[in-house]
């Protein structure tokens, strides 16, 4: 193995459990003989160029289990994406460290930085072996049946939603809240588990994997409206018109897009300020309201899936496990068996990177404004144990007397 020192950052929005893949490798780097060294970069692939590393060796195992317990990236992250001259850089601060092994926890962005540095190593006729640990609340990394860091926020969104719609029950009006999910409205559709009885909120999901449409979508509110003189509404950032243009973009005035040229949608309310003022100006209903998750959803501590502390435990651990036993690069996917179990495979990265998956279509309501049970049972077991849950008064109502 030469030098038995190996590497691992993070990259990308952090997660309420991306550091338990952190840990994996950390503690499981450990029980390989031939590993000397375990090294973290600070801020992804920027932290090797600048030779930022620490030395996570000599982090002892109960300060590590309390960090993975923590969520956020502790190593912090970055949406830099290598080139050419950027990875020759990298090379020789790994030379100079002789390490062998990099492991690069994140999405899709992040998988396509391990392509890259893993073609250009080839290329430069660097010994490096390069393991994609996924990781990403959007769900959205092709070949995997779910990533690390969605649970979690799913459960986020359903207990907020939950929460949403009993204080909207309390106080009928409209309430709007937008959800993360670029492309992929997984995130969103989780609001829906949210639900517990039939009137229950939210009334309305809207997806980035149909088209959206003002004059339709205030439709959808008054019918809803009309019927339980109140509506919930989930609604994804990524929602679009019929040319594909996000509805959000188009009330920018400017946008911004990162290293891997995609566009800035969270961190802005405009999409939901917009939507509340459409309800108001043509359909007349004085109290609405709107709220964007933003961060809150991505690293929200307290609201944690045990089923996503394991399985991000896990993927770190396994990715260890493939590149000291394997012979090859490539990205750790989450296979699920059973009811509900999971197992690992090591997909090649050209299969994951630059690659976006989308919500099926058999878990889409044909109405395209709520989820199917087929979502609901997919995404349970996911949301782990310990679901908190709302209850109502029966209403045995008293006869009027006065107003009979």
């Amino acid at each position: 193995m030469g030098s038995g020192k190996i590497l691992v950052a993070q990259g990308g929005g952090p997660t309420a459990v991306i550091n338990q893949s952190l840990v994996g490798v950390a503690l499981e780097a450990r029980r390989f003989r031939d590993v000397t060294r375990v090294y973290g970069a600070l801020h992804g692939v920027r932290g090797i160029v600048d030779e930022q590393f620490i030395d996570l060796t000599q982090e002892t195992s109960h300060n590590l289990e309390l960090v993975a317990a923590t969520p956020s990236s502790a190593l912090g992250s970055t949406r830099d994406k290598p080139d050419a001259k950027c990875c020759a850089e990298i090379f020789n601060v790994l030379r100079a460290h002789e390490i062998e092994h990099f492991f690069y926890i994140g999405g899709n962005d992040s998988s396509d930085t391990v392509r890259i540095v893993s073609e250009q190593a080839r290329a430069a006729g660097y010994p490096l072996r390069a393991i994609h640990i996924p990781k990403t609340i959007d769900n959205d990394l092709v070949g995997s049946d779910h990533t690390p860091g969605f649970p979690s926020a799913a459960r986020f969104v359903a207990q907020a939603f939950a929460g949403a719609n009993l204080d909207n029950a309390s106080l009928p009006g409209v309430y709007v809240g937008v959800v993360m999910g670029r492309h992929a409205g997984f995130l969103t559709a989780a609001s829906a588990l949210g639900k517990k009885f039939p009137d229950d909120g939210p009334h309305l999901i809207y997806l980035p994997e149909r088209t959206f449409s003002i004059e339709s979508f205030l439709a959808d509110v008054k019918a809803a409206y009309d019927r339980y003189g109140r509506c919930v509404i989930a609604v994804s950032e990524g929602i679009h018109d019929a040319s594909g243009e996000p509805i959000a973009t188009l009330l920018a005035r400017e946008v911004e897009r990162d290293a891997h040229g995609n566009v800035q949608l969270s961190g802005t309310g405009a999409l939901a300020d917009l939507l509340c003022d459409e309800i108001r100006e043509k359909l007349g209903i004085k109290r609405v309201r709107g709220d964007t998750f933003g961060y809150l959803q991505r690293s929200f501590i307290g609201c944690v899936s045990d089923v996503d502390q394991r399985e991000a435990r896990e993927v770190g651990e396994k990715a260890v496990q493939y590149a000291f036993w394997g012979d090859r690069d490539g990205s750790v996917a989450i296979r699920r068996s059973g009811f509900y179990s999971a197992d690992y495979a090591l997909l090649p990265l050209s299969d994951v990177a630059g690659k976006t998956r989308t919500m099926e279509d058999e878990f889409i309501a044909p109405s395209g404004t709520d989820v199917t049970d087929a979502f609901r049972l997919y995404l349970r077991p996911l949301l782990g144990s310990g679901m908190p849950d709302a209850f109502r008064l029966r209403c045995a109502r008293v006869p009027k007397i006065l107003k009979a």
